[in-house]
């Protein structure tokens, strides 16, 4: 089995979480594709596959050299985003790719115009949708390209490397994914999450996440009968939104630029909700953010009443490079199994976060790399084959170089 054929059969199989189940895993359809990663497993020869009941996949390969080395562990997220639909996933190849639009059917177009990366892969061969789902590359790449190095080494026993942890996770696209991580189980010094972007990027540092939930409350009243008494919370809501800087939004923002986005709205007279998440590299410009919120809310306070408008704020994931610069000869080996493969490497902040965030915080340093998968969480994902191939080079090579070799 190829990469592309693997990574097929794994986008084919519905692992969608669901941010609104209160279930761990958010959803029962994600042990059927943990179920499958299990028996492959034991048949690429990994005899302590195991799956636990909150659908977290582990397993390890043993050394075949005869030093100490430490344990380098390679993980990957099983579930895809609520965001779009991952139901009837129909993932199809383009090769030689000419760089130009891509009718992905039924007047569904990838236009280069709105996705100009995609000219750099002229010549590629590309896995894409057919427009009705997203793909699931994000991150059936990322379990594609440990799967394959696993084969790799069962068909190359005489490629030397230390003991390698593997697992993949449920629930990683809301924020759940190491929730039930157990860490004495995978027992790796150090690891890597399989879920980035181009080969060539090292990803060791994230955003600062929060969620926020402003509840205002009104005062409900036959609207014939209304002056100077009506106090209406879903307008209060509006109000509020619009206090809230207009260039912190994400459509405004790139690079290191943090931002607050509303996710979703709902309300009435009597009371409304917004819901919102924070994101900034910095933690504390992460703070002013939710100082801004509070104050935008204090603002309705005062106009309408004290009971009007409240605010609370959760931290969801912290910036992973706070971690791991205490941790430098991680990264760095990384970055020299990049330039091993004839990349470039390149350093890229998340815009987003990764497992890799909060396993760091919780004594894992685990920083994120490529795939070759981009346009994410919708019907315009892609994967490019060639770089998902080397992907599988790269773990194999980090393993090398981990080993001394």
């Amino acid at each position: 089995m190829g990469a592309a054929e693997r990574l097929m059969r794994y986008c084919r199989i519905d692992t969608q979480s669901d941010p609104a189940s209160g279930l761990h895993p958010s959803t029962a359809k994600q042990f059927d594709l943990a179920n499958l990663l299990v028996r492959e497993l034991k048949e690429l020869g990994i005899e302590d596959a195991y799956l636990d009941e909150h659908c977290y996949v582990y397993g390890h390969l043993e050394s075949n050299i005869g030093k100490e080395v430490p344990t380098v562990g390679f993980a990957a997220h099983m579930d895809t985003a609520p965001d779009y639909t991952g139901t009837g996933v129909n993932p199809r190849l383009i090769e030689n790719f000419d760089g130009c639009d891509i009718d992905l059917g039924d007047g569904v177009v990838t236009s280069m115009a709105d996705f100009p990366q995609m000219k750099l892969l002229r010549g590629k061969t590309l896995m894409v949708t057919d427009g009705k789902t997203l793909l699931g590359a994000d991150d059936k790449a990322g379990i594609t390209a440990i799967m394959e190095a696993l084969a790799f080494w069962k068909e190359h026993p005489e490629k030397k490397h230390g003991r390698i942890a593997v697992a993949f996770t449920p629930d990683e696209e809301i924020g759940e994914g190491p929730m039930f991580f157990d860490y004495e189980r995978f027992n790796a010094a150090f690891a890597y999450t399989m879920d980035g972007d181009r080969v060539n990027e090292l990803n060791d540092e994230t955003f600062n996440a929060a969620s926020a939930q402003v509840t205002f409350r009104g005062f409900s009243i036959h609207p014939g009968s209304a002056k100077n008494k009506m106090i209406n919370a879903a307008a209060l809501a509006c109000e509020y939104h619009s206090l809230l800087p207009a260039y912190m939004v994400p459509e405004h923002t790139e690079g290191r630029e943090g931002f607050i986005h509303m996710v979703s709205m709902q309300g009435n007279t009597e009371t409304a909700q917004l819901g919102y998440i924070l994101r900034d590299h910095d933690r504390g410009l992460l703070e002013e953010k939710k100082k801004l919120m509070e104050a935008a809310a204090a603002y309705i306070r005062a106009k309408y009443g004290e009971n009007t408008a409240e605010v609370k704020t959760e931290d969801r994931y912290p910036n992973m490079k706070e971690v791991l610069v205490n941790h430098p000869e991680v990264s760095e080996t990384a970055w020299q199994a990049i330039i091993d493969l004839g990349y470039e490497p390149e350093n890229v902040p998340v815009r987003g976060g990764t497992d890799g965030a909060l396993m760091s915080f919780r004594g894992l340093p685990c920083p994120n790399l490529g795939t070759g998968g981009g346009n994410y969480h919708g019907r315009y994902e892609y994967c490019c084959m060639e770089e998902l191939e080397d992907a599988v080079r790269l773990i194999v090579r980090i393993a090398e170089r981990t080993a001394g070799e």
